[in-house]
């Protein structure tokens, strides 16, 4: 029987709430980014990609150190949001969405635009030519064509925000019930050396990864069936 207290259950909770909302809110703003991304031949293309797979590189301490200063009360944001009426974002529920944002971006970016720039131009193209608008050759063809994108997209931002540790401690810190999630919680387990209340939290997170992995491989290896028959997944 899994040995979880409240304080677990509630770390679980949370951690699955975060996760939900930080992808829900990077697959809004991806979307459009990534379609530009895949299309444009701006010079800006190469600096914006490389601002964008930054966090892939960075240590996530260092990331969430400099979102610790960027958005505190002292700084010029965190004084701007201040005079717009909005809370300290630093050891809040809101901050911690903020900069597990920005960690997962390009695990939801780039599955995004390798799925849009696959895409062959004859489509639209002829969807063009039949009168169809912008928007409805996006939502009629694009979607469509770029399902499995989409789903690889929502399935790396959700499983990398489940498990980050390093910017969540920095920006979170460690307020149960609103920034401790189970990463920090297995964290304090060890601390307090509760090695089986942390081998619990630690099994559930493997077990987690191992089915995201799996579901991921699987969506792969179907949209490749798919591409063999020629059809359009």
């Amino acid at each position: 029987m899994m040995n979880l207290s409240p304080a677990d259950l509630t770390a679980i909770w949370l951690t699955l709430k975060l996760a939900s909302l930080v992808t829900l809110l990077l697959l809004i703003f991806c979307t459009p980014m990534a379609w530009w991304l895949a299309r444009t031949r701006s010079i800006f293309k190469a600096p914006i990609n490389a601002l964008i797979t930054m966090p892939l590189v960075l240590p996530p301490t260092v990331l969430g150190f400099y979102l610790l200063i960027f958005l505190s009360p002292n700084s010029t944001l965190g004084k701007i949001l201040s005079d717009l009426g909005i809370a300290s974002l630093p050891f809040s529920f809101a901050g911690l969405v903020v900069a597990s944002m920005l960690y997962s971006l390009p695990f939801v970016m780039q599955p995004l635009q390798n799925a849009f720039a696959s895409l062959a131009s004859k489509h639209l193209d002829a969807a063009a030519t039949l009168g169809a608008s912008p928007l409805d050759r996006f939502f009629s063809i694009v979607m469509p064509l770029s399902k499995s994108g989409f789903i690889s997209a929502a399935v790396l931002g959700f499983a990398h925000t489940v498990g980050e540790f390093g910017v969540v401690l920095m920006i979170g810190g460690n307020i149960p019930g609103e920034t401790k999630v189970i990463s920090v919680q297995i964290y304090d387990h060890v601390e307090a050396l509760e090695y089986a209340q942390a081998h619990t939290l630690s099994l559930l997170m493997m077990a987690f990864a191992f089915i995201v992995l799996c579901l991921l491989y699987l969506t792969q290896r179907t949209k490749h069936e798919k591409d063999k028959k020629g059809v359009w997944s």
